[in-house]
């Protein structure tokens, strides 16, 4: 089942897939159809404005509230879990949460584990590291079932499979499920894929699942799902593991319906889930069903950087709607794939660079052509766009004096580029200068290049004016 890492792809290739994702016309109809469908039933959802904006308000005082308490909130969900019967872990990076869970998996002899929605697990790459420590993890959500079964990436955090036709899907079971025939009857798919998970569910001994909210009064774990998968992975097999980022964390227990209403209105145009799971513990004396043991594993991972930024923190505030990414205009037209890493579009925009360093991610904000649009409908209120301009100005600059540098900080410092915004800096600082340069422009206009990078790949060629402004006002005052 499990296929060689899909590493993250370079910054270098970042432009190369796009343009390949844009030059297929298949793509981009799917993503336009398939994103104005969720824009239209995101927009039913919210048909008041102004009552939308209140409630976007308290959503977002609740994350901001939780993040600026975040180490304590941490230490108390930690004793409030401890005290229920889970075993709290925390994992720095990618390499020890997969030892973390691993570890655990080998003391139970685990030979396969199913696995419920969860980005943190995709992020840390944890089917691989399963299947190199000979171990199946199998992905139980059916998007992630399609794209784990071809080998694939999910292109979209919410909707897996998002990328793929019914066809593709029926000609891909056909293939690789076995004892299944061609049908592309969307039921009849369901069906198939349902029956191969069924039996998993029952033979697993390790379900793992991932955390919406983590309510630090109660020691309550809250997963959002559709399809019955998470519960199955959080009650049948004999141990449960959730793996979350240490940022999902609030105080109490009524934090929880504001984000959990805008979550679902925001993501799918859904006004509740189908299912909304509270776990508090393992199974108890009295209880006939549910794990024996249960952990919990709290993942870094870089968030760490972003939460000691005052301003970058608020990357943080994300729920994971996925909101951003249906009404972005650079998504919709490439794709979730051509971005190369676990998030993508606008929110993975700003929060790899987190992860995996600016050196390997300073392409990525650029990607964008700050419209706002992921900031207006984003349901906690992240400041998108400034933080995009932010990134992008991190990427091009060392830190400054007295200021922790970014991992990868520079990475996309360019002496060039410091030499043309130098001398740009000298002339417009300079009247005499400005004004002798503005009369040479303007007179040897016809000496500009007529190719000028990446401006005119599909725009005219920028040139100067016959005259400059100060000349054409000063022959205007003259008439």
């Amino acid at each position: 089942m499990n296929t060689r890492p899909l590493q993250f792809v370079p910054a270098s290739e970042f432009k190369q897939r796009a343009a390949m994702a844009v030059a297929n016309q298949h793509l981009r109809r799917g993503f336009r159809g398939a994103m104005d469908f969720l824009i239209g039933k995101r927009a039913a959802q919210f048909p008041d404005a102004a009552l939308f904006e209140r409630q976007r308000a308290l959503a977002e005082h609740i994350r901001k509230y939780s993040l600026a308490r975040l180490p304590d909130l941490l230490e108390q969900l930690e004793r409030k879990l401890t005290e229920n019967g889970v075993q709290v872990h925390w994992a720095e990076n990618a390499e020890q949460a997969n030892g973390i869970i691993i570890d655990i998996a080998r003391r139970h002899s685990t030979k396969l584990m199913v696995k419920g929605k969860s980005m943190v697990s995709e992020e840390i790459e944890l089917n691989h590291a399963m299947a190199d420590a000979g171990m199946e993890a199998l992905e139980s959500d059916m998007g992630e079932y399609i794209v784990q079964l071809d080998g694939e990436k999910p292109s979209h955090i919410i909707m897996p499979a998002i990328h793929k036709t019914k066809e593709e899907i029926a000609r891909l079971f056909a293939a690789k499920v076995p004892g299944a025939t061609y049908t592309d009857s969307v039921d009849e798919l369901i069906g198939i894929g349902r029956a191969v998970l069924r039996e998993k569910f029952m033979t697993a001994e390790i379900g793992l699942s991932g955390v919406n909210f983590a309510v630090a009064e109660t020691g309550t774990l809250c997963l959002v799902e559709n399809e019955g998968n998470g519960r199955m992975c959080t009650t049948v097999p004999d141990v449960h593991i959730a793996i979350t980022g240490i940022e999902k964390v609030v105080e109490k227990l009524e934090h929880v319906p504001p984000l959990f209403g805008l979550l679902t209105r925001s993501a799918t145009g859904q006004a509740i889930t189908t299912y909304f799971n509270l776990i508090s513990g393992p199974r108890k004396p009295a209880e006939k069903d549910g794990p024996r043991e249960m952990h919990l594993v709290l993942v870094d991972n870089g968030r760490t950087q972003a939460y000691s930024d005052e301003q970058l923190r608020s990357t943080l505030q994300c729920i994971r709607c996925g909101a951003c990414m249906n009404h972005c205009p650079v998504y919709t037209r490439i794709g979730g794939h051509a971005y190369g890493t676990t998030y993508p579009g606008p929110i993975g925009e700003i929060i790899s660079p987190h992860l995996l360093g600016l050196a390997a991610t300073h392409v990525l904000p650029t990607a964008s052509s700050l419209c706002g649009a992921c900031g207006e409908v984003c349901p906690v209120k992240i400041p998108i766009p400034d933080l995009l301009i932010r990134l992008r100005g991190e990427a091009q600059h060392d830190a400054h004096p007295g200021h922790t540098p970014m991992l990868g900080q520079g990475a996309a410092k360019s002496g060039l580029a410091d030499a043309v915004w130098s001398g740009w800096a000298a002339l417009y600082t300079r009247p005499a200068l400005y004004r002798a340069f503005g009369w040479l422009a303007t007179r040897f206009r016809a000496l500009t290049p007529p190719l000028q990078s990446g401006w005119t790949v599909s725009r005219t060629p920028l040139k100067p004016a016959k005259r400059t402004l100060h000349e054409q006002m000063a022959v205007r005052e003259r008439r």
